[in-house]
């Protein structure tokens, strides 16, 4: 997780001690299961359910960049601790049913982790893939990398 603000994983189980081992350090991790998404309305309603939106989150991207923003740079809306955690299982699903978005999401995360930086805060996004040759576009200009231990091809067969 050193080189990228996204992080690929293809084991639930490296996907689970990752967060354990963030939630060890006071991380607060949230996890979502964007496999029950079938659109992006679901993946909207599901983000701002998991990170406490307000009433007036838009249900678009351009909105989940800002309020994705409250929670990565100021801690969000319910008084968040020094790092956020964002847990995605089965992420290869939505990737496939909403491709674009799928894209897009991961890519105002990886914006959004950046600026959080600047103001000493930590954003972070663990996302497990069944499909163990997913490959994405690169998020806010960097690459989203596999984890350590699966970045070798042969290491997810």
């Amino acid at each position: 997780m050193i080189n990228t603000f996204v992080t690929l994983f293809w084991r639930k189980r490296r996907l689970a001690q990752a967060a354990e081992r963030l939630e060890d350090r006071g991380f607060r991790v949230i996890r979502l299961e964007p496999g029950q998404w079938n659109t992006e309305r679901d993946m909207h309603r599901a983000m701002a359910a998991a990170l406490d939106f307000p009433d007036y989150y838009g249900h678009n991207l351009d909105a989940l960049n800002d309020c994705l923003g409250e929670v990565a740079c100021y801690g969000g809306y319910d008084d968040a601790p020094e790092g956020t955690g964002l847990v995605f299982t089965d992420y290869d699903r939505f990737a496939t049913t909403c491709p674009r978005a799928a894209q897009v999401v991961l890519d105002i995360i990886a914006d959004q982790a950046r600026q959080a930086v600047v103001l000493r805060r930590r954003l972070i996004c663990l996302v497990q893939s069944n499909d163990p040759q997913i490959r994405f576009e690169p998020v806010g200009a960097m690459p989203v990398m596999w984890n350590s231990d699966e970045w070798a091809d042969g290491n997810r067969g």
